[in-house]
């Protein structure tokens, strides 16, 4: 998966997966101090491990992308230093993210309609 280059902040802290653009952007203005709308990849993961979402710009308007893992979890960097909230990661490192790990089927609660 090409990311063309863009820098990756990956949020070291889980995220209620019901957030949208506009409070994930809160989140990235706030915490990360980088503005949503710049040409960057922001990388959260619910609390479970087994949701993700990635917010980005792309000059016209705002991009969420949303992935949750039939398998295993996503595994996040582990903080360097005490009270770090994100971490840039590079391409390599992120698409191992993304891909996720592990054999095990994840519980999700049937609903149905």
């Amino acid at each position: 998966m090409n990311w063309m280059g863009l820098p990756i902040y990956v949020a070291l802290e889980a995220v209620d997966m019901r957030m949208g653009y506009d409070r994930l952007g809160g989140i990235v203005r706030d915490r990360m101090r980088v503005d949503p709308r710049s040409r960057c990849l922001f990388v959260f993961v619910g609390k479970r491990g087994h949701s993700m979402k990635v917010l980005s710009w792309d000059g016209t308007g705002d991009v969420m992308i949303c992935k949750r893992l039939d398998f295993g979890c996503f595994e996040l960097p582990r903080p360097t230093s005490a009270g770090q909230a994100h971490v840039i990661v590079s391409d390599a490192l992120f698409a191992a993210i993304f891909g996720g790990n592990g054999t095990r089927r994840n519980k999700r609660k049937r609903t149905t309609h």
